[in-house]
């Protein structure tokens, strides 16, 4: 595996994406990995996949949030593709608010035929440029008692 550095991608916190409490609701910081995943994969000349013969969708999602993160907030996400199988790959996510990680997380998406939307191999095409840029996991289990 390559030391490849992460893609980042920076986004400010906006008012439809908190709570009552001024924080970040816990869903939004998954649109906020969708968002920089779609930008790296654009980098890469990976152009919205499920639009042509195969999709890819999520199977297993996680986020960890760190610290608190609100309304205004400057994030910094940095996107890797840290594990490329048969038909399945993993992204991983590190959000940095002024420098602090603030929440981390992973997708893992399976490749399936448009059609019949069952798993399969992940083209070579997609996969050359996948591989071009994979890099050692950083770790996201679960925050508490880390």
């Amino acid at each position: 595996m390559s030391g490849h550095a992460p893609f980042r991608f920076q986004a400010r916190i906006r008012m439809i994406d908190t709570d009552s409490s001024g924080r970040i609701h816990h869903t939004a910081m998954l649109r906020y990995f969708e968002e920089a995943e779609m930008e790296f994969l654009r980098t890469l000349g990976i152009n919205r996949p499920h639009r042509g013969t195969y999709n890819l969708p999520r199977v297993h999602i996680e986020c960890d949030f760190l610290h608190v993160v609100k309304l205004d907030d400057m994030i910094d996400i940095e996107v890797s593709v840290t594990k490329i199988g048969r038909s399945s790959l993993r992204f991983e996510f590190q959000s940095f608010s002024s420098a602090q990680l603030v929440a981390k997380g992973a997708v893992v998406a399976v490749c399936a035929d448009s059609s019949t939307l069952r798993p399969i191999p992940i083209p070579d095409d997609l996969r050359a440029r996948l591989s071009a840029v994979l890099t050692e996991p950083k770790g996201t289990g679960s925050a508490i008692g880390e």
